[in-house]
């Protein structure tokens, strides 16, 4: 009789948890909860970066979270014309970057996604541990090589 090899049986677990996985994700008929902060209206014509609308009120958010003030806008430089959150914690620029899901990491923490501008401001003041946000500079001209 022939015995079945840990590689084998590796293979058919994961090949059944993919098949699990994909078939609850295509029968789930709920639509995906909204970003942003809560009971904020939508800017018109802004999304995330799944194309899914971004709840940040027309005037932006001004907050102020653990002591650190907190302060999103719309910005209507992003690729395509779509509109990005401008974050500030205390006045410096904190650079965002949305995810093809729409999910969203910041340079203070590349590793972690979350759900939300608002969400990912926080996070990046607890990483921060009272630190100071450095200014994201970019170079005026690329370097020649």
């Amino acid at each position: 009789m022939k015995k079945i090899t840990r590689r084998q049986a590796l293979g058919i677990g994961t090949g059944a948890s993919i098949a699990l996985g994909l078939s609850a994700c295509s029968s789930s008929s709920a639509p995906a909860p909204a970003a942003g902060a809560s009971g904020a209206s939508g800017s018109p014509g802004a999304s995330g970066a799944s194309g899914a609308p971004l709840s940040i009120p027309k005037g932006g958010i001004d907050e102020v979270y653990e002591g650190r003030r907190i302060q999103i806008t719309l910005d209507a430089s992003g690729h395509h014309g779509m509109p990005v959150p401008n974050i500030k914690i205390d006045g410096k620029e904190l650079h965002l970057m949305g995810n093809a899901d729409g999910s969203w990491v910041t340079v203070v923490n590349h590793y972690e996604s979350f759900p939300d501008p608002v969400a990912a401001a926080r996070a990046a003041i607890r990483d921060l541990q009272g630190a100071e946000l450095a200014p994201f500079t970019l170079p005026k001209e690329a370097p020649q090589l």
